[in-house]
């Protein structure tokens, strides 16, 4: 009797030790790959760039400081946002 607890507690760990690695490789690495992604992107933000805002707004980036970029929505019409809150524009998919 001992020794069937002892093998369903051998079955247990090994059930606990796959699910913990199914977990990262689907939820952990993947979120950890596109953060990197993003900071890259970040930081590889210059003057020039045609970005967009989190809300849509298409804006060209006039200069960047940190964590702070000032761009511009129209010509003249110059405000400051957080380098966070922009990601590049979406390619469009012709038909």
């Amino acid at each position: 009797m001992l020794l069937l607890d002892i093998a369903m507690g051998w079955k247990t760990a090994i059930m606990i030790v796959l699910m913990i690695v199914v977990f990262y490789f689907f939820l952990i690495r993947p979120s950890n790959q596109q953060a990197k992604k993003e900071a890259a992107y970040r930081a590889s933000l210059k003057k020039g760039d045609l970005v967009m805002t989190d809300k849509g707004i298409h804006v060209t980036i006039v200069s960047v400081d940190g964590p702070l970029a000032t761009v511009e929505l129209a010509p003249g019409t110059r405000i400051k946002v957080q380098t966070a809150t922009l990601s590049p524009i979406p390619e469009r998919k012709r038909k």
